[in-house]
């Protein structure tokens, strides 16, 4: 799928209340993971595509979705929101169902959005938003806005508007880690290289939209298969 607009990317985890609500008046076109198609179906929304290996989906969800908007992938080496997310080609991508339940799901989640670098993803909790750092972002948070930093990969930056800046640091998922950092003027970060996670409170949502939508973050390029 191909979009010069936002995606709305559901996974079959927890879903808060009101994530659809918040979510479907910033991104039209809705994208479903396998079993997320659930989730939709039961609020009377049909996905414009499903993508999965369809192991989750429910017969009766499966059953009111036109067939040309499913899209099985039937391979067991990736997670449903790793075939999603590598299946759409668009500016950003807004997941909600992914975060929450299972450590294990989690930690899947995490892991791809660190190898999809090339796939701008905003993941949205129920406290707070993740994405994986860009080449450079600036941010307008709140003194005090946790800012937590959680590298996938070794990598090095250097940051603006930290409480405790990064520059210098050496991070790495065995060693330095920048978890309840915190902003005291606007932030700013450039990364020498894909790898960073970065966790922010779900109201800084808009914010990472804008910064991500403006074209001036940058994009890292896909990682060699």
């Amino acid at each position: 799928m191909r979009t010069n607009e936002p995606v709305l990317l559901v996974g079959g985890g927890q879903i808060g209340p009101e994530d659809l609500n918040q979510t479907l008046i910033r991104a039209k076109c809705v994208v479903a993971a396998d079993g997320g198609a659930n989730h939709l179906m039961r609020y009377g929304l049909v996905p414009d595509a499903v993508v999965g290996d369809f192991d989750s989906l429910e017969a009766v969800a499966e059953a009111q979705i036109p067939p040309d908007r499913l899209f099985r992938i039937c391979e067991q080496d990736s997670t449903d929101f790793d075939k999603a997310l590598r299946s759409i080609d668009t500016p950003l991508a807004l997941g909600v169902g992914f975060l929450g339940g299972r450590l294990d799901h989690q930690l899947a989640v995490l892991n791809t959005l660190s190898v999809r670098q090339d796939r701008p993803c905003i993941l949205i909790g129920s406290h707070e938003v993740v994405f994986h750092a860009p080449p450079q972002i600036s941010l307008n948070l709140g003194s005090g806005d946790v800012v937590s930093l959680f590298p996938f990969r070794h990598v090095t930056g250097r940051s603006q508007g930290l409480e405790w800046p990064i520059d210098g640091l050496q991070f790495a998922p065995n060693g330095q880690i920048g978890t309840s950092n915190r902003a005291v003027s606007d932030v700013e970060l450039q990364m020498d290289g894909p790898g960073m996670l970065v966790m922010l409170p779900r109201d800084a949502l808009d914010q990472v939209m804008r910064a991500f939508l403006s074209g001036q973050t940058g994009r890292w390029p896909a990682l060699l298969e």
